[in-house]
């Protein structure tokens, strides 16, 4: 049952990162760096302290009774994890929503899901218990599930002209595309090492009271602190760059109140993938390593029916939407498959 609800909270933390980018559409007359930054601002700093000064008992005693040695890891990973959104960001500008998601996040998926125990050495472990050979077995479907959602992106992609791809597309690039995929997804899986570099962190927490539901919630200021420190650097580089940032007050066109609003919004929502993502990792029990695998199947999930809901497949063919919902329903089998795996795990 631990199992189950730990899935439960990676399915809303998915929700959550498939759905974060719909306020955004919203702003109005804002650069992407503007907007950016300022969810940003409420996602990366805001949202984990109001979360953690509520949950924790006393939030600066235990910062402070932290060893440093066991921040900058963390902290370091944040960094890198915030050069794999900036170039996320990228892949989606080279291949477009549903090719770059699919191949950005598959690359996420392996590296942040096979890597840490294999750096812990506890592969050897996981191929020598039935629970273990399940949970992988999981993963491996899940991998399934992000290549037919790919396969549907590509082509979606085939069936457009030159004319709808610059329409939809400006600066497709496949071959580019593919090799910023291939970055953002080693970067971008940086996140799930910082959770696994921070976990004395979360024991500390518990130690001080903290309730094991919430024990990440003080790691996620050292990581997203860092993932804050790249995205800053990017923005106000750009904002200088371009001149954009003086339209934020002077352009007549822009609600200033609305934009801050959406901007919010977007950015909490953000933040509840990771907050969710982090209560799902403590009910997953020895083999939470797959939680990664699971939260990026739930945001391509969620991301690819927001994706049917809003019309992004219009004018695809048959063939191309079946590889969709095929993977979609693969994608959410996998997903038992790992809790399987988990419940497994309590008889060993």
């Amino acid at each position: 049952m631990n199992a189950l609800l730990g899935i439960f909270y990676h399915a809303i933390g998915g929700f959550a990162a498939g759905s974060f980018y719909i306020p955004y559409s919203k702003v109005k007359s804002w650069a992407w760096e503007v907007y950016w930054l300022l969810g940003g601002f409420f996602s990366w700093i805001i949202a984990p302290w109001i979360v953690s000064l509520i949950v924790v008992p006393d939030l600066p005693g235990l910062l402070n009774s932290i060893p440093i040695n066991n921040l900058i890891w963390p902290y370091i990973f944040g960094v890198l994890w915030g050069i794999g959104g900036l170039t996320f960001g990228l892949t989606m500008r080279f291949l477009g929503m549903s090719l770059g998601m699919a191949m950005a996040l598959g690359l996420t998926a392996a590296f942040g899901t096979l890597v840490p125990p294999v750096y812990f050495g506890e592969f050897g472990n996981l191929i020598t218990h039935t629970s273990g050979l399940v949970t992988l077995g999981g993963v491996a479907v899940s991998f399934i599930g992000i290549i037919l959602t790919g396969k549907a992106g590509l082509l979606k992609d085939k069936e457009l002209t030159e004319e709808q791809k610059k329409g939809s597309i400006k600066e497709f690039n496949l071959k580019t595309g593919i090799w910023v995929a291939f970055f953002a997804g080693i970067m971008s899986a940086s996140f799930a090492f910082g959770i696994a570099a921070g976990k004395p962190i979360a024991t500390l927490a518990i130690e001080q009271g903290t309730p094991v539901l919430f024990s990440n919630s003080p790691l996620f200021i050292v990581i997203m602190a860092g993932g804050f420190t790249t995205n800053f650097i990017w923005c106000v580089f750009l904002g200088i760059k371009n001149k954009t940032y003086k339209a934020v007050f002077t352009s007549k066109d822009a609600p200033v109140i609305s934009n801050i609003i959406f901007s919010a919004l977007a950015g909490i929502t953000w933040y509840f993938q990771f907050m969710f993502y982090g209560m799902g990792t403590t009910k997953m029990g020895k083999y939470d390593f797959a939680s990664w695998s699971i939260h990026m199947a739930f945001i391509i999930i969620f991301s690819n029916m927001w994706g049917l809901i809003l019309k992004e497949w219009k004018g695809s063919s048959k063939r191309t939407l079946r590889y969709v919902i095929i993977g979609i329903l693969i994608l959410i089998l996998s997903t038992f498959i790992i809790g399987a795996g988990n419940y497994i795990q309590s008889f060993e």
